[in-house]
């Protein structure tokens, strides 16, 4: 099986790396892996001029999955907007229709004192935010800044959803909601949005075909509340592109940094571009000390769900947890009067621990 990985830029390189130590061991253990780099984001453009480059585009569609770090650094922000890191992200997903992202969220009841809630409130926490990713605000056209007719600047987006985009995702979340405790929450703002109208119509219709799976709905707004509020309710989240990238944001500090949040993104095969739900923490690079589990976490994500490796997916998550129980902790998941290890450290950890 053949893996495509890129590092990217800020803490990417660093918390790669350490996945690619899981993966050296897993190789030794038996299991048919190979893998290659290319550079995506801001190494794109300093390697090829374009932070996607038609290079690191083929790797990854020769490849049966693709892990990814994290793209973007502040030297970047002045360059035209389709060259900035961040566009080397959204045109790799395009490109390779991944249109479902599968944010899961547990509680380790080791890192429970570092979640913003009290301990209590995270009782039953094991959650899945299924995101649309290829629709919605951020790709829709057109968008721009113009001058209106009062001499001003002003800022355009545009929101749009297609039915049959809403129905895919919606039988993604569905399925998923099968694996696990059989309720899907649609987000949405229905109130509101046209877009979000829409979608709730879609999604109900889709919900026909899942007897067996409950459906309940709920604005945005109420579902952020909940999530501070009363986290255990939900089992699987469906929604759009916009909201699922706060909400998820969001449900990762409940588990106690966003550096222990995997993330997969899948087309309609299977295959799936995998990364950690953080950004590239540029203020962190090159210094040892970055969290990498969540980068491991997602490559055990991407041996179950494009790699059908279900028995090395849960090898590499029991090792996780193994480490966590073992005290082991980077700074941004260690308590007070606590020593952190570093990023290398914490990936030799989760070796050991294999």
């Amino acid at each position: 099986m053949k893996i495509a990985i890129l590092p990217g830029d800020g803490i990417g390189p660093e918390i790669t790396a350490q996945a690619v130590k899981v993966l050296e061991r897993l190789r030794r253990d038996g299991l048919a892996l190979e893998w290659a780099e290319a550079p995506i984001g801001g190494a794109g453009v300093d390697a090829q001029g374009d932070p996607l480059p038609a290079s690191t585009l083929q790797l990854a569609r020769e490849a049966d999955a693709i892990l990814l770090g994290a793209v973007g650094a502040p030297k970047y922000d002045g360059l035209p907007r389709e060259k900035r890191p961040e566009q080397g992200l959204l045109r790799i997903r395009k490109a390779l229709e991944l249109f479902a992202n599968l944010r899961p969220a547990r509680v380790y009841w080791e890192l429970a004192a570092a979640s913003a809630l009290k301990p209590e409130r995270l009782a039953g926490l094991d959650l899945l935010i299924v995101r649309e990713l290829t629709g919605d605000i951020y790709f829709g056209e057109p968008k721009g800044v113009r001058i209106n007719a009062a001499g001003e600047r002003e800022g355009f987006d545009t929101m749009v959803y297609r039915e049959g985009e809403i129905r895919r995702i919606a039988h993604v979340a569905f399925q998923a909601a099968r694996r696990r405790g059989r309720r899907v929450c649609s987000v949405d703002k229905a109130n509101v949005l046209e877009t979000s109208r829409l979608w709730r119509e879609v999604v109900s219709e889709v919900g026909r075909e899942y007897p067996d799976v409950e459906l309940s709905h709920m604005y945005v707004d109420n579902a952020a509340m909940q999530l501070v509020r009363d986290p255990g309710q939900f089992d699987v989240i469906l929604t759009g592109n916009m909201f699922g990238d706060i909400l998820s944001d969001e449900a990762s500090m409940l588990t106690g940094s966003i550096g222990m949040l995997p993330s997969a993104s899948l087309d309609a095969r299977s295959k799936g571009l995998y990364e950690p739900i953080h950004g590239s923490a540029p203020d962190l690079a090159g210094r040892d000390i970055a969290n990498p589990l969540a980068t491991i976490l997602s490559l055990a994500m991407l041996l179950r769900y494009s790699l059908g490796m279900e028995t090395a997916a849960a090898r590499v998550e029991r090792a996780v947890a193994e480490v966590l129980m073992r005290g082991v902790r980077t700074a941004d998941i260690a308590a007070p009067g606590v020593v952190p290890v570093g990023t290398a450290a914490m990936g030799d950890a989760v070796v050991a621990a294999l």
